[in-house]
């Protein structure tokens, strides 16, 4: 993997573009109660007095700790349920804070492979109101129209980017929605499993363009279940379990260290 060079102060200090201090963040689920009238439902509920009535929480991130630098790319692995989605979640600003803060420099862009886009629409408006919904003007997407289609690959079987999002294939939205933010240079942009969706074609491509965002003093979050799409783009790694943060640090250390977790 080549290192590119993280953007710095004249006097070579790096720049900070995401601070997460102590976080912890709690999910509060609704109706989640045992049988109603059994023994086990009226001994939790003495238990739990004082708590919310018929809420249950879930710690999903645990005190995580880390400085984020602008130039920096940073793979987010972890088993399915360790808090990294939530974690992403929590950086873009669309969770609250149990306790802990998280201090932003700039506007954070998540993309996930859920990311709305509208269906009734056709790829065409739909790269229109994306592009328009990230702060480009119409002029912008004007001209960076055809290279976001072409980026996405949908058109290599026919005129699909006329059709309505509706009759796309779940990985054809998902390449579109990555080549609509891929269009704009972000601060932070967080990106959720969207480089498993395609095929190593389009996956080539989006790793070449993290590394440009990365050149242009941006900082990238990637979260992947795929170690050779995190070793081939990112420098640095955050390993999540149970909520909390087990290791920080180069690519192939912590990914040495997971891969001898993982195959236990």
């Amino acid at each position: 993997m080549a290192e590119q060079p993280q953007e710095e102060r004249p006097g070579g200090e790096r720049i900070p573009t995401v601070i997460a201090d102590d976080l912890h963040i709690v999910y509060r689920v609704n109706g989640a109660r045992t049988g109603r009238g059994s023994a086990t439902a009226a001994l939790s509920r003495i238990l739990k007095r004082g708590e919310e009535r018929g809420v249950r929480k879930v710690h999903a991130v645990r005190g995580v700790s880390f400085v984020a630098y602008r130039g920096e790319a940073i793979g987010l692995i972890g088993s399915n349920g360790s808090g990294k989605s939530t974690l992403l979640r929590a950086i873009a600003g669309l969770l609250p804070a149990e306790r802990g803060r998280v201090y932003t420099d700039g506007q954070p862009s998540l993309l996930g492979v859920n990311a709305a886009l509208m269906n009734d629409l056709t790829g065409e408006r739909n790269v229109i109101l994306g592009g328009l919904a990230m702060g480009m003007s119409r002029e912008q997407i004007k001209e960076r129209y055809q290279d976001i289609v072409d980026f996405s690959g949908i058109n290599e079987k026919g005129d699909f980017i006329t059709l309505p999002m509706r009759t796309y294939s779940s990985g054809m939205a998902a390449r579109l929605r990555f080549s609509i933010a891929a269009a704009k240079d972000h601060d932070v942009l967080m990106i959720d499993e969207a480089l498993a969706t395609g095929d190593r074609k389009f996956q080539k491509r989006s790793e070449n363009r993290i590394r440009e965002l990365r050149k242009e003093a941006g900082t990238v979050f990637l979260v992947s279940h795929n170690n050779k799409s995190i070793r081939d783009t990112c420098n640095r790694v955050l390993w999540l379990e149970r909520g909390e943060l087990r290791m920080d640090g180069p690519t192939d250390e912590v990914l040495k260290e997971y891969e001898k977790f993982t195959a236990r």
